[in-house]
């Protein structure tokens, strides 16, 4: 029996290595074309002309046309309409809004975003969202008439989105972009409701939203200069996580496999891959100790969503009045942005977006079986656009998703000796062209969209008990 057993672990130990050794995932050109395009000069000059406006706070002037948020609203409007304007009309500019009273709006406020909607060329529906505020403060956040450059918070993410419109719209993708400047953060996160409200009428199936705030930084208040690394905040267990899918998750697992927490891996993996020195820093947390923005309006109408943030922030220019205090200078001046260093941040960010607008969609309805057994059993709803598909394992304890094979697209496959206590597992879509969707945790704590995954085979038993 010893030597049995023996034998087992040894053919599985094999496995898993052949497993981990599978050929790396496609290098597609296009993503280093998108990567080189990206312009810091052109971030420095949209930032320069965001901080012109004075204060960009969202109770500031709505009528002027050179200070204020209705002056800075209307000017982004312009450049993407200049964007769309080179790509023979590719965009179009939406601006929704709607009325909020609140605790840091006692009189009822317009808010309007400011969205550029390139539509995808075959799956239209499936929505990618980059966003980043344009709204500013500084030390009191009542005070909507004293300057507030708001440079890096958020002109750089603004920036990001803007740059990513100007890249990205010179490419055709099957799936839709959504370039989205927002107002209202510092109030309360009223531009993420406006723009989850928006995609929601919409009818939009939001793969992604890469909420850009603060990311044009690279010195912290500590002296430190971080260059080489962006940090990606995720959720992970789902906002919108029912009674029933939590409770089946504190006993299968998933507590770090929501869809945003695969997203946050599929940024770390592109990263990796496509630009060198530069890296992300997950950090499985939805946003900041204590600390949020509009991903968390994106988070709570159920569209899987992360915060990318710069590595090492300098709050002396955060939410400051500009000053000078025992040699000290505050506030967020346009001085305080490295532009390379946002050139990096927003590379990761567009690379991300043409990746998953070129890749089929998660699979769905993915689920696993083989309680008593030594195998384990993985099933998914096969989809046209997917050519065939990986099943990925790593061990309950790894960060990473380690082991890999190749599955047809029957919606069927069985992981040979892969014991199903032992591992998480989860299923990428991989189209014709190599594109690679991101990874999919079984049942309703990965599940990507709504819809309920069809209900497993009863197993011997019931949790607990020995069958």
């Amino acid at each position: 029996m010893r030597l049995l057993l023996s034998a087992a672990a040894i053919l599985a130990a094999a496995f898993a290595t052949t497993a981990s050794a599978q050929p790396s995932p496609t290098e597609h050109a296009l993503l280093h074309e998108i990567a080189g395009q990206v312009s810091p000069e052109q971030q420095h000059a949209t930032i320069a002309k965001l901080v012109s406006f004075g204060t960009r706070h969202t109770l500031s002037d709505t009528k002027s046309d050179t200070r204020g948020i209705g002056a800075a609203r209307r000017w982004v409007a312009s450049e993407f309409t200049a964007i769309s304007k080179d790509c023979g009309g590719c965009l179009t500019i939406e601006t929704p809004s709607e009325m909020f009273t609140g605790r840091r709006v006692p009189v009822s406020s317009e808010v309007m975003d400011v969205l550029a909607i390139q539509k995808g060329t075959t799956d239209p529906n499936r929505v990618i969202v980059i966003s980043g505020h344009m709204d500013s403060r500084v030390n009191d956040v009542m005070n909507a008439t004293s300057d507030a450059p708001g440079a890096n918070d958020d002109g750089s993410g603004t920036a990001a989105v803007i740059e990513a419109a100007r890249v990205l719209s010179k490419h055709k993708f099957p799936a839709t972009l959504v370039f989205a400047v927002l107002a209202g953060e510092e109030q309360g996160l009223y531009g993420g409701h406006v723009l989850a409200d928006y995609a929601a009428k919409q009818g939009w199936q939001v793969e992604a939203d890469l909420n850009n705030d603060i990311v044009g930084n690279s010195e912290g208040i500590n002296g430190v200069r971080e260059t080489t690394r962006v940090r990606v905040f995720s959720e992970g267990t789902k906002t919108v996580e029912t009674a029933a899918e939590a409770d089946k998750r504190r006993y299968n697992g998933g507590e770090v496999d929501s869809p945003s927490r695969q997203l946050a891996r599929f940024m770390d993996g592109l990263a990796d891959r496509y630009l060198g020195n530069f890296k992300v820093t997950m950090v499985y947390r939805t946003d900041r100790f204590g600390r949020g923005g509009d991903q968390v309006e994106m988070l709570k109408a159920g569209f899987p969503s992360v915060r990318v943030t710069e590595a090492n922030e300098n709050y002396n220019r955060q939410h400051q009045d500009v000053r000078t205090e025992k040699g000290i200078a505050y506030g967020d001046v346009l001085e305080g942005v490295d532009f390379a260093y946002l050139a990096n941040v927003t590379r990761v960010n567009a690379i991300s977006m043409a990746a998953l607008a070129m890749a089929p969609a998660p699979p769905t309805h993915v689920d696993i079986s083989g309680a008593v057994s030594a195998d384990t059993t993985v099933k998914w709803q096969p989809a046209a656009d997917a050519a065939r598909y990986h099943l990925w394992w790593r061990s309950t304890t790894d960060p990473q998703w380690r082991y890999s094979r190749e599955a047809s697209p029957s919606g069927k496959a069985l992981l040979k000796d892969v014991n199903i206590d032992d591992w998480y597992f989860g299923v990428s879509a991989v189209g014709p062209q190599g594109w690679e969707s991101p990874v999919v945790f079984p049942g309703g704590a990965g599940s990507w969209t709504h819809e309920e995954p069809p209900p497993a085979p009863a197993a011997p038993g019931t949790p607990g008990s020995k069958p």
